[in-house]
């Protein structure tokens, strides 16, 4: 094969591939309106070519099967017979047919020896006479009606001499007088016109070419960035002016280069109106597909990256999710399914949702399946909110199908939507309203290759933090240190803005020589999964573009590096992974649930339950724990905030009334304002039940512990179940309802009455 015929091929092949993902798309279109004859032409004009172009380069096996398909076209184009559910799934078949045979050309330079006979004799039978027409579609011809310049019957008898007259339609419509020389020129130039701004308005430039184009860019910015910080020591106002003039073109440059990366997400969603279209036939279910923000860009990286995710989730979606028609309409719901893509930028960041209209995620079913699974103990997954719950669908091998199909109900699907969304930098979360539908909303960075990060050091190494990842920047100072840090559970935290926010230290996680404690604390708030931590590190410096470099083999394992970067002075410096940190440090949703996970498998083991409890103090000499299960939040509230509604003490609590008990004078101990050493502070323990709350003071909060628990001495006293040994020491158990009737007998009838 010369060199020539191997571009032709190429030209050929790509050509095609882009013809077969737009037939795919007019064909499920189609369905929706089988009468639009522009389309169905639009589609004939396709297969023609492909067809065409097959017979010129010797592809006899292609050029028969698109030959098939062209056959039924052409009697739908002139409505000799009506586009079907089954003609559509058969034209469907000739399309994969085609692009597999186009594979095996593009992987060995023939088109194989499958003939698709099946699929053929499938299309012949749908025909009611013998396709005999290989005419072109009058491209021509309807340039010259639409000018006037034709009479229509003038036009179909030259259509019907050209089956038997290889002269073009322009030469036969001139012989037979039917056209003006001078109309048929115009036409031939509105025509080549037409073609002419398509092709030149754009060009095909080989992907690896903008790889290597984007890498150089990155050396660029590298460069750049070394020149400014060259600058900025030097007092030379030549060499400053010429090296903010580089930046500015540079940045200019980075820009115009990532734009020609930038891709609509349209291209992934293309390829979805025949996904649900094939696997609503296959269920038998009616879906309608909406798409909103198809013109959202993303960086060609992450569309590569996001096409597997987004067809799991659409096949759970359809498969789980949306019902059946019957029990739609006997849910009072329309007969049709809806799912629903939307996609916008916001943050900096791509943002997708994908909802459907369903039955929803049953929350008893995943509570069931976690305690099956031994992700859970039975106590712990009955306090569970329904948010905490879904998070369970991401485990490995999680899966609340009732039977397992070809389509779905292994349990691989969403942890690998949450893996590769992840691998990129992003995060994904599920809401569902039981019978109403679910909402998977994920977020993503708009590209990978440079990006902005903060760059902060710890132990005199420096590191970058992707800025998607931050939130804000915390700084404490002398008195603040000791009083803002305490521990939890051997965890430090930080109160920020009244929630406890754990902190991770980060020369402790990648293991660097400690120093002398510093006189400030820097913390870096940041995010990951579906979690706030604060990271402490010695010092942070100011926020640059930073061009991601991958790690070596040897460094890939490592889970707290996303990467490594050049920094101005041409040193290296290593871009934090933030969810691997945050994981290592174990203060994400999926360590916390492996951790409980184990928990309760040695408690199976060793024959005992545990459960989680709170710790804390009624006052100095006494230890008292609650379930952590009947735990909202834990506050501190300013004692001036402290008012009176009718007996009793109450704080104005995110727009509501909360009403207050005093734990000390419950149990004869002194009562608000009469223990100086509390402080000026309230620390108040938050239940919740059944849409109620109320806060429980206490006069410190110790600890979150998870033991099994033995009642070894029983009391007589109200509120107190008996005490327990829990960290070697005597602790008293909170009885939380006999406390509440306690204070307020009327509390419970009240909540009753409601």
């Amino acid at each position: 094969m010369s060199v020539a015929d191997t571009e032709i091929i190429k030209e050929f092949l790509v050509e095609s591939y882009e013809n077969l993902d737009l037939l795919d798309r007019e064909f499920v279109a189609l369905e929706r309106e089988p009468a639009a004859r522009d389309r169905i032409a639009a589609v004939f004009r396709t297969i023609h070519t492909i067809k065409g172009t097959a017979g010129f380069l010797g592809l006899p096996r292609l050029e028969a099967l698109a030959h098939a398909g062209e056959s039924v076209l052409s009697l739908l184009r002139d409505g000799d017979i009506d586009l079907t559910p089954s003609t559509t799934s058969a034209l469907l078949s000739m399309v994969d047919g085609v692009r597999a045979m186009l594979k095996c050309l593009e992987a060995s330079g023939n088109e194989g020896n499958e003939t698709y006979a099946s699929v053929i004799e499938i299309l012949k039978a749908i025909c009611e006479r013998p396709a005999t027409s290989d005419a072109p579609a009058p491209l021509l011809g309807e340039i010259l009606l639409k000018a006037g310049a034709v009479d229509p019957v003038d036009l179909d008898a030259a259509i019907e001499q050209q089956k038997d007259d290889p002269r073009k339609i322009g030469e036969i419509l001139l012989a037979r007088n039917s056209v003006k020389p001078e109309a048929l020129v115009d036409a031939l130039r509105a025509q080549t016109d037409a073609h002419a701004g398509v092709s030149d308005s754009s060009i095909r430039v080989d992907v690896g070419l903008l790889d290597k184009l984007m890498n150089l860019v990155g050396e660029l910015v590298l460069a750049r960035n070394q020149i400014l910080q060259f600058g900025a020591q030097r007092k030379d106002a030549a060499f400053v002016s010429t090296s903010q003039r580089l930046n500015l073109i540079t940045t200019e440059l980075q820009a115009g280069v990532m734009r020609t990366r930038m891709q609509p997400i349209a291209n992934v969603w293309n390829r979805l109106p025949r996904v649900v279209r094939d696997l609503s036939v296959a269920c038998g279910k009616q879906v309608r597909l909406e798409l909103e923000g198809k013109e959202t860009e993303l960086d060609r990286t992450i569309i590569e990256a996001i096409k597997d995710p987004l067809t799991h989730i659409v096949r759970n979606a359809i498969d789980h999710g949306i019902e059946t028609s019957s029990v739609r309409l006997a849910a009072g719901k329309s007969a049709t399914g809806v799912l629903h893509l939307r996609a916008f930028h916001e943050g900096g960041q791509v943002n997708i949702e994908i909802s459907d209209d369903g039955g929803g995620i049953d929350p008893d079913k995943v509570r069931k399946k976690a305690v099956q699974n031994g992700l859970v103990t039975a106590d712990r997954a009955l306090h569970m909110g329904d948010r905490e719950l879904l998070r369970f669908i991401f485990m490995p091998g999680f899966s609340t199908a009732d039977r397992v199909s070809n389509l779905s109900g292994r349990g691989v699907g969403m942890d690998v939507v949450r893996t590769n969304i992840e691998k990129i930098g992003g995060t994904v979360e599920v809401q569902s309203q039981l019978g109403h539908g679910a909402s998977i909303k994920i977020k993503i960075p708009l590209t990978l290759a440079i990006i902005p990060a903060l760059i902060v050091s710890s132990r005199g190494e420096r590191f970058a933090i992707p800025q998607v990842s931050l939130r804000e920047l915390v700084r404490l100072e002398g008195d603040q240190i000791r009083t803002g840090v305490e521990r939890i559970h051997g965890v430090p935290v930080y109160r920020l803005r009244g929630k406890l926010l754990p902190l991770v230290y980060l020369h402790e996680v990648l293991h660097l020589v400690a120093e002398a404690p510093a006189a400030t604390i820097n913390i870096v708030v940041v995010r990951a999964d579906d979690r706030q931590f604060g990271l402490v590190v010695d010092a942070v410096s100011d926020t640059e573009e930073i061009v991601v470099k991958p790690l070596g083999k040897e460094l890939k394992s490592l889970s707290t590096f996303a990467g490594a970067t050049i920094m101005g002075d041409g040193r290296v410096a290593l871009i934090l992974d933030v969810l691997g940190i945050a994981q290592r440090a174990n203060v994400v949703s999926e360590v916390r649930d492996r951790s409980l996970a184990e928990n309760a498998q040695e408690s199976r083991v060793s024959g005992e339950e545990k459960q989680a409890l709170l710790l804390f103090r009624v006052c100095k000499d006494s230890r008292m724990a609650i379930p952590l299960s009947l735990v909202a939040r834990l506050e501190e509230f300013p004692r001036e905030r402290l008012e009176r509604a009718g007996a009793h003490d109450v704080i104005q609590y995110r727009g509501e009334i909360l009403r207050l008990i005093d734990l000390r004078a419950m149990l004869g101990r002194s009562p608000i304002g009469e223990d100086e050493a509390s402080g000026d502070l309230l620390q108040v323990v938050v239940s919740s039940e059944n849409g109620r709350s109320v806060g429980l003071i206490v006069h410190r909060i110790l600890d979150i512990v998870e033991e099994s628990v033995a009642m070894k001495h029983r009391t007589s006293l109200q509120g107190i179940l008996g005490a327990a040994i829990i960290q070697g020491k005597v602790t008293d158990l909170l009885d939380v309802h006999a406390a509440i009737r306690q204070a307020d007998p009327d509390f419970f009838n009240q909540h009753d009455a409601a």
